[in-house]
Order: structure tokens, then sequence, then C-alpha cells
């Protein structure tokens, strides 16, 4: 799950690891992936650990993660349309939406006019 994999990440950083290995998902990678486009991590590989498949991320020194705020769970998924979606912490950080078209940020879906289901915020 997307929440245990993030708050991983965060510790790691916080005590200056260079990587952190966690349980391989879909959606796991796909977040991965939009976070190495952001700039919090430099970059993620799929490895194979006892022929079970695992995320290698690796983590960048200069841009840490400060915060998460995890806006959806599931016993309680809530869902924007595209013109509801702001800025969070005043442009500074991003919030991360699950759209028909995939995992992005909020700043894509609401260029592309698409709502979806928010994940998570991170700054």
């Amino acid at each position: 799950m997307y929440t245990d994999l993030l708050i991983r990440i965060k510790n790691a950083q916080a005590v200056n690891k260079t990587s952190v290995f966690s349980p391989f998902s879909k959606m796991d990678l796909n977040i991965l992936k939009l976070l190495v486009n952001l700039g919090y991590l430099n970059g993620v590989e799929v490895k194979k650990n006892d022929n079970k498949p695992v995320i290698r991320v690796n983590l960048n020194k200069n841009k840490k993660i400060k915060g998460l705020k995890f806006t959806s769970v599931p016993s309680r998924k809530i869902s924007l349309r595209a013109k509801d979606i702001k800025p969070v912490k005043g442009g500074i950080g991003f919030v991360i939406i699950s759209t028909s078209a995939g995992i992005m940020t909020g700043h894509e879906a609401k260029k592309k006019k698409i709502g979806g289901q928010v994940l998570f915020e991170i700054w």
C-alpha cells in the first residue's frame, strides 16, 4: 500500500539512507515514477528477492519529503472534480490524484480537466 511506502521513504530520508526496499505493486510503482519526475527520488528499480518482486527506491539527498497528508484511506475515499483541485501549501507541495487516465499531480489533472480520487498531499 502506498501509505506504508511513503512513510518508509520519509523515515529513510530522515536518517540519510541512500535506498529503501518495498514490496511490489503496480500502484506503488506508478506513484514512485511520479515522485522521481517531481524530484523527490533519484530512481526506482524492480528486483527479484526470493522469487518475489520488490521495489528498490534510490533516495534524493537534496530534496527530501518534509510532510505528507493522506487524504483518502480505505474507509473514506475523497474525490474531487477538476475545478475543485486547489494548490497545496501555496504551490510548494503537490496533490496526487488517481484518475481514469492514471496517477498524476493535481496540476496535470486540472490541466487535462480530469477529476479523481485524492490519494495524498506531499511537500
